[in-house]
């Protein structure tokens, strides 16, 4: 729980765009010190330079949250400039589709390493940090964000690389906060769990790295990208909405936030099949004619 975040410092992945980007901005209004860390290099220098126009203090790196010594070195810089964070915003993701058993090793590789390894990475480097902070300090507060998905809480068809490294940060991020309680009372955590929204992810092959490159996609990848993205494109609520939605969450000391609260029914059935024991439900029951246009789409010769 933060109440008051004027002077903290927050560690922002993924911060170049979407929710990032939104929390940098937002950070920046409450007078906070910015770690801004994105892979794409111009929209990272296009945050900084935006967030130091508005006064804050900016610390800013390319760093691929997947690679171990890149994080490593991200957080002892961290600790150089403003000491240990007092928000950890592990945000950075990307997506990729298309049925589960068409999907490479590469394909697993790139997901897996940026949604889940990032997350991590995160987590093993800046929780120490935070503790360490708290210990020296009775009157200290920190607070862990690590974006997930509503693929994290369902199995949507036809995306199950994403659907796997959700769940993967889900249960990460529920063991965080169940093991933080253990040792303190001064630095809690969050689970993002946001539907579609438009933040770029849905064109995060813009940023994959040559030695994942992905091969020609399959049909169904193909078929999986157009209905992300006019999901994504018809999204009423906004980035700058979930963004704030974080900030109110972490000062509630909320665990679970959620961009589409009404989605929860899907979560509720789920469960129900498996307190049941009985086969997932279908997921389009409530919009058939998505399911219909999905089926055909992938039958077709």
């Amino acid at each position: 729980m933060i109440t008051d975040f004027k002077g903290k410092t927050a560690v922002l992945t993924g911060a170049g765009s979407g929710f990032g980007l939104e929390c940098a901005r937002i950070g920046a209004r409450l007078g906070m010190n910015l770690v801004l860390v994105d892979v794409q290099q111009d929209a990272l220098d296009k945050a900084a330079a935006e967030m130091q126009a508005a006064g804050a203090p900016v610390l800013a790196r390319k760093v691929d949250v997947s690679n171990a010594a890149q994080m490593e070195a991200l957080a002892q810089a961290v600790q150089e400039r403003f000491g240990a964070p007092h928000l950890v915003f592990n945000n950075a993701g990307v997506g990729s589709g298309g049925l589960i058993w068409e999907n490479s090793v590469r394909d697993w590789e790139w997901v897996l390493g940026v949604n889940v390894m990032g997350v991590v990475h995160g987590v093993r480097l800046f929780t120490p940090m935070m503790l360490g902070a708290a210990k020296k300090d009775p009157a200290w507060r920190g607070h862990i964000v690590n974006t997930a998905s509503m693929a994290g809480l369902l199995n949507p068809p036809n995306m199950g690389v994403y659907n796997v490294s959700k769940h993967a940060v889900v249960s990460l991020s529920e063991t965080l906060y169940q093991d933080l309680s253990l040792v303190t009372d001064q630095i809690g955590a969050s689970v993002l769990c946001p539907f579609f929204v438009a933040t770029g992810i849905s064109q995060s092959h813009r940023n994959r790295p040559g030695d994942l490159a992905g091969e020609k996609p399959t049909k169904s990848q193909l078929v999986g990208q157009a209905m992300t993205d006019k999901a994504v494109g018809s999204g009423k609520i906004t980035a700058f909405d979930v963004a704030q939605k974080v900030f109110d969450a972490v000062a509630a000391n909320q665990f679970y936030i959620y961009s589409h609260p009404k989605a929860i029914g899907s979560v509720q059935t789920r469960l129900e099949d498996i307190l049941q024991a009985r086969n997932p439900t279908d997921p389009f029951a409530g919009k058939p004619e998505i399911g219909a246009a999905l089926r055909k789409a992938l039958r077709a010769d």
